[in-house]
């Protein structure tokens, strides 16, 4: 039997067929085809922020990207460019934290990295700009930024990410992020991007806790995902 990953979603307004701006629980399809290419069966899970009792038919839980984190979760307020979704927020803690406390493999990709910093004591950059000087995170509305990081050696990180074309720990990924990890709290750090900015973060102590800054499922990392599905396995 394949295990079963629990992908979060958005509720965003959405037309199809006849139907036109109308609210919907979705997520790029490119998630559910890399969690189905590396042997698992994708389960969407839409914003419920009632209990957590679903993890008990989950293997592994992947907490997606999507619009900024709201600032009260770490204890500041809203600056003006930051965009929330309180109802994502209030639903994706509540699994995550359950999901540690029950070690579930957990992946976050984009916002679902900087929610797991957030849960683990952490806080955010509202604005990357503003920290790094440039734009090149997030270059433009629907373009990815690509650039080089430099992941930490024997990390889980280094491990499902590669050591890159030259053997070094360098390789280049896909983001599109205007918010970033300031401050990991409990987790540990194993990428780090050219400018500085946190691209990986993890916790050893667990089956398996990972973070991810840029888009594996956009980009066609398999491995990643093969890695969350074994964990998942176990």
């Amino acid at each position: 039997m394949r295990p079963i990953v629990g992908i979060t979603s958005y509720v965003e307004p959405a037309s199809w067929g006849v139907w036109i701006d109308q609210d919907a629980a979705l997520i790029r399809k490119s998630y559910v085809d890399a969690v189905t290419a590396a042997g698992a069966r994708a389960v969407i899970l839409p914003p419920d922020d009632t209990d957590a009792d679903v993890l008990r038919a989950l293997d592994a839980l992947i907490i997606a990207g999507g619009a900024d984190l709201g600032p009260d979760l770490y204890g500041e307020e809203p600056g003006p460019l930051t965009e929330s979704r309180p109802d994502r927020d209030r639903s994706e803690s509540l699994l995550l934290k359950a999901a540690l406390r029950s070690d579930l493999p957990v992946l976050g990709i984009c916002r679902g990295m900087q929610l797991l910093a957030v849960t683990c004591g952490g806080r955010l950059h509202q604005h990357l700009p503003d920290v790094v000087g440039s734009d090149k995170h997030r270059p433009g509305p629907g373009v990815y930024g690509w650039h080089g990081i430099t992941l930490e050696p024997g990390s889980l990180a280094a491990d499902v990410a590669g050591d890159g074309p030259e053997g070094d720990g360098r390789v280049e990924v896909n983001t599109y992020h205007h918010q970033g990890v300031a401050d990991p709290g409990t987790l540990a750090v194993t990428a780090w991007a050219d400018d500085g900015v946190i691209e990986a973060v993890e916790d050893p102590a667990k089956r398996f806790v990972l973070g991810v800054q840029w888009h594996p499922e956009e980009a066609g990392e398999r491995r990643i995902f093969e890695s969350l599905v074994d964990a998942a396995r176990t």
